[in-house]
Formats: structure tokens, sequence, C-alpha cells
């Protein structure tokens, strides 16, 4: 349970995503309105999948956008993460030159959320040690892939950030996990500014380990495309915006979570979660302007649109479903639905002091909810 007072909470200040509609947060406001699936058809050749179609990041070839140094092992998971935090940090402006955002240091904490990794690096390294005349005939440089928090610890190295660098795993409600956590940095005292967010790649290792998952499930879609992609974004004091000439994007009023034994016990769990946040922060189901909800496909996606309806009752917010466009992006989901909510803040389709409630369900019954309130 995560609450903040009006006057002390922190704000999310900027955001960036690189996702299946580009390698840009513009690209991702401007295909989110569209109504579009970014979903495409896969080439037989080049991915031994079970699926027929994916949506996958355009254009993103870590050694042509990231360059050579540093790259030669660099998994993709990885890439997608360093590439999103540099957009946050940088931008780029037309004449090629970048600037650092200002307030963002090397005591700036990362807080980033991810499934297991890189399951293809994982896969890879193992199949390697096995099928090599012998075990340790392994390539050391691709070890490091093959832990958790090598995206996390990847990008910290990358753009010199020294405070506290944590990963954090569980599932589609990893995003809103991840932000609590930022969160409790935060009032522990152990960081001022956070990056946030959360980062998914799609690989035959995850295709596989997904189809074989939805075939342990009777009520899951196998039609539900897989995504990939990283939405990050800056958490910081709301002084701390205003210092450095940002007027924040939306304050974080509250967090609750909820574990249920499966999927579809999660409908019970979920609706009292949301109904314990809309109690704590003293908001009503008839003053949200937005719903961001996971999408998530079988089950779990069939309890979380029950809970919504249980515990908002006859009130029907706008609804926002990221996953209908960039696709079911796992770890990265409640990141990527907490971006659509700063897009639509941004292009003022939610307006400046309304609040927009983003939930989600895994497989494995962990539930989350977040309220947002514009600024």
């Amino acid at each position: 349970m995560v609450n903040a007072s009006g006057g002390a909470a922190p704000v999310i200040s900027a955001w960036t995503a690189v996702s299946p509609l580009g390698l840009r947060g513009a690209d991702f406001t401007a295909g989110l309105g569209s109504g579009r699936s970014a979903g495409r058809p896969l080439d037989p050749e080049e991915w031994s999948v079970p699926f027929r179609a994916a949506s996958l990041v355009p254009d993103f070839h870590i050694r042509q956008i990231l360059g050579r140094k540093g790259t030669r092992s660099m998994d993709r998971a990885t890439g997608l993460a360093v590439t999103a935090i540099r957009h946050l940090l940088t931008g780029e402006r037309e004449d090629g030159e970048a600037e650092r955002l200002a307030g963002v240091d090397e005591r700036t904490g990362l807080a980033l959320g991810t499934s297991t990794g890189s399951a293809q690096s994982i896969m890879d390294f193992t199949r390697d040690s096995l099928v090599g005349d012998k075990p340790f005939y392994v390539d050391p440089a691709r070890f490091p892939n093959t832990v958790m928090n090598c995206a996390a610890g990847q990008s910290a190295i990358w753009h010199g950030l020294k405070g506290p660098n944590t990963t954090i795993a569980g599932g589609r409600a990893t995003g809103l996990l991840a932000l609590q956590y930022a969160l409790r940095l935060q009032r522990a005292g152990r960081a001022d500014a956070v990056l946030c967010g959360a980062v998914e790649e799609f690989s035959s290792a995850r295709a596989w380990l997904e189809w074989h998952a939805r075939a342990d499930e009777d009520s899951a879609d196998s039609a539900a495309v897989l995504g990939e992609g990283a939405a990050v974004w800056l958490l910081e004091p709301g002084a701390s915006a205003r210092e450095h000439g940002r007027a924040g994007l939306a304050e974080v009023v509250g967090l609750e979570f909820g574990c249920a034994v499966d999927a579809r016990a999660a409908r019970t769990v979920l609706a009292g979660a949301i109904g314990r946040l809309l109690e704590r922060t003293g908001a009503t189901p008839g003053q949200l302007a937005a719903v961001a909800d996971s999408g998530a496909p079988g089950a779990e996606g069939a309890a979380e649109r029950a809970a919504l309806a249980d515990a908002l009752g006859g009130a029907e917010p706008p609804r926002i479903t990221v996953a209908d466009t960039v696709g079911d992006t796992c770890a990265a989901a409640a990141a990527f639905q907490i971006a659509a909510v700063l897009a639509l803040a941004e292009r003022e389709e939610i307006a400046s002091g309304d609040t927009a409630l983003v939930t989600t369900v895994d497989r494995d019954g962990v539930v989350g909810a977040a309220l947002l309130r514009i600024r």
C-alpha cells in the first residue's frame, strides 16, 4: 500500500517509450491515437516461433543506434532499456547534439522492471554449455546477459547513474511494482530522482515459453500478439521538477496491490484493491477521467475486466487498452499503460486535475492498481 498526500506526492516529470510504434515517445503518442495495431507478420526464415505475427520495435538494430563500442555482446532487452533511458536523459536535437536532462546526475536511482531478463540469452548460454566440445567452451562476454539485472546494470553504466540500482520482476504488474519501489527509495531518503520503468524483448525463447504457458490454460487467448519495448519515466519531488523547469506531468496519488491463488480468483482481489485505493485517496469512480487496463489475454484479462465492473459500479470512464496497439508486452505492460496516460495528458485528452486509474493482473495472481492525477 502506498499513499501520498497532495502536497508531498512525487511527480512524473518526463517520460519516453521505445515501442512497436517507433523509437520515440512522440511515435508512441501518435500511434496510440491512430487505433491501429502494430502487429506484423513474422518471416518464418528469420523467426523460429509458434506465432505468425508479433509487435516488434521497428528498425531496432543495437549497433546502429548505440554504436559499436560496448555492444558486441549486448542482448535485445538490454539494448531496448539503454536506448529508452538515453532518449529520456538526452533527447536528440536536429543538429544531432545531445544535452542531458537537467537535475539528473550520478546520484539518480534506477528501478527497472523485467521478466527474467533475457530468456534468449539464458537459453543460448545454457545450450552452448551443453553442445560445445566442453562445458566451459562458452563466450564469457555473454554470461552477464544471463542474470536478471543485466539491463538495469548496463543502463546505469552507460549513463553514469551511481544511485540505487534495482531490478523488479512481477509479471504484468512489474511496472507498478517498480513505481512502488521508486517511491520507497525516495521516502527512505536513498534517492531524490529515480528513473523508473520496465523492458521486455521479443525472442524465439520468449515466444516458445509463452506458447507453452498458454497451452496450459484452458481459457487462454492464443491469438494475442506478443509485443516488446521499454517505457521509462523520471520520478522526482515536485520542487525539484520546478527548479529545473519541469512543471510535472502527473502526480502519483496512490498504489495498491494484492495476490490471488490464480488468475481466475484475481477478480475479487483486484476489485478489493481498487476499492481500497479509491477510498484511501478520496476518489470516486465517477471522477475517473480514464482507466488504463492491461488488456491481458485469457483468464487474467477476463478477471481484470470483471473486477473493474465490480469496483466502478455503473461508472464507465474511457478505457485505454494499450495491448490492442503494441501487443502483449508482459513485464513492460504496466509501464506502457502509465506511458499511455502521460501521452493522453500531453495531448490534453485528459485534463489537468483529472485522475486516471491503471490496473493490472498477472497469470500468477499478482494484481495492482495505481491512481495518477494529471498536473
